[in-house]
């Protein structure tokens, strides 16, 4: 069965890149999972700075940035009619502050995208046990974010701690679809976008937009059947260091240029969307080095692929496409981008110069980088299965010949006893 994107799935997909902004009560406590007994008067970043983290976002090349607006300790970082655990009950701005307000204006000024985590799980919630109390709980505060902070480019519905419990996903939808109905969907209720599978930052070849199933979590190696077969690309979501929240002693676990480098060619560069977490500090501000990190490798990345050689497609036979540039061109980089406005239809792919071999693969949906050897070459011819056709294929010299390689990573600090329970 093929399935189509719809426009706004097809401009996520284009845009490729966001930061994930992990930031709460937790922070202040050097906690991943804190249980929702966390003091809401420790929440208190000195020099909180939305712009700055905007800044940040857009400097780097992200299209959109996602705030845990509330994480499953159940702290609001607005302030919600709700619940009192939120920031009007710390002492940051008051009791008059609204985290997410001055993020959305922030964004606005820079121009690029909002979305928000509303984790479906909540410790803090005395409802929590009552299903259908709950469901009307949490429709309200997704009402409220979703009627108060302008267009939203994102909502991420987390699966953590939720992997047997059954929410009105029906309500909560019709919410999404009455005020943000532009909005990317993450994983859970009608999904537009899924979870790539793991926390590493890492997609796969082929990479699959058409499912009829996503994963959960990381706890839950099932999946959750769909009411049918739906185009859903996915999203590779990972932190920049060891854990999500800011913590003061794991500076060493940051992500070194090249290990960043080598997620990016194994997420968007095989079709898939990165989210990279870059956390505020207890400040309200995104850590100097983190961001100096972050900067350093998106600038990396902007100066290999700093100038296009575009070559020209014509059909070549069947399955076939030949590439033709005005002239000799060198490269060691090719992007291959397929036409997906029917839907996804390349099962694998071969690049030929001058007869030899010089990169294959399965999809290529929106995007397919490869780093081939070093060639010269005026033609290529392009092998394709399952009968599509390609929007583009550009060539890059960008003096690498091969991809950044994965380096160890140290296990993140959620302990395995705070994972969540079967209920």
């Amino acid at each position: 069965m093929t399935v189509v994107p719809t426009a706004a799935q097809l401009a996520w997909q284009e845009s490729g890149f966001g930061l994930f902004l992990h930031f709460g009560v937790n922070t202040f406590h050097g906690k991943e999972w804190s249980d929702g007994t966390l003091d809401p008067a420790t929440f208190d970043p000195t020099e909180l700075d939305a712009r700055q983290w905007a800044r940040t976002a857009a400097e780097a090349g992200a299209g959109h940035v996602i705030l845990t607006a509330k994480h499953h300790d159940g702290f609001c970082l607005w302030p919600t009619g709700t619940t009192a655990y939120s920031v009007a009950s710390s002492p940051w701005r008051e009791g008059r502050g609204d985290v997410v307000a001055e993020l959305a204006e922030a964004c606005r000024e820079v121009g690029i995208g909002l979305g928000l985590y509303l984790s479906p799980w909540d410790r803090n919630a005395s409802c929590y046990d009552d299903p259908a109390a709950y469901d009307a709980f949490y429709v309200r505060q997704l009402t409220e974010l979703c009627t108060r902070y302008g267009p939203l480019t994102e909502l991420w519905f987390d699966g953590a701690g939720s992997e047997n419990r059954r929410y009105d996903w029906d309500a909560v939808m019709a919410v999404v679809d009455a005020h943000q109905p532009d909005a990317m969907v993450f994983n859970m209720g009608r999904p537009t976008l899924r979870w790539a599978g793991n926390e590493d930052g890492l997609a796969e070849d082929p990479c699959w937009y058409a499912t009829d199933s996503t994963g959960i979590s990381v706890y839950d190696d099932g999946a959750h059947g769909l009411d049918q077969v739906r185009y859903l690309p996915p999203e590779c979501d990972v932190p920049i260091r060891r854990n999500w929240f800011w913590h003061p002693d794991d500076l060493h676990t940051l992500k070194s240029q090249e290990h960043l480098l080598a997620l990016w060619y194994r997420s968007v560069g095989l079709g898939a969307g990165l989210l990279l977490n870059v956390p505020p500090d207890r400040r309200g501000l995104i850590d100097a080095t983190d961001r100096t990190r972050l900067l350093d490798f998106t600038a990396e990345l902007r100066r290999r692929f700093a100038a296009p050689l575009a070559g020209d497609l014509s059909p070549a036979g069947e399955g076939e496409t030949l590439v033709r540039f005005p002239g000799p061109v060198s490269f060691d980089h090719l992007e291959l981008r397929e036409e997906l406005t029917s839907g996804q239809h390349i099962t694998g792919h071969e690049v030929l110069a001058d007869g030899r071999p010089v990169a294959s693969g399965g999809t290529v949906g929106v995007r397919r980088v490869h780093a081939t050897r070093a060639t010269t070459a005026r033609e290529l011819l392009v092998r394709l299965r399952g009968g599509s056709t390609l929007a583009s294929v550009t060539a890059y010299r960008t003096g690498h010949t091969s991809f950044p390689a994965l380096q160890p990573q140290p296990a993140s600090m959620t302990d395995k006893f705070d994972a969540p329970q079967p209920r």
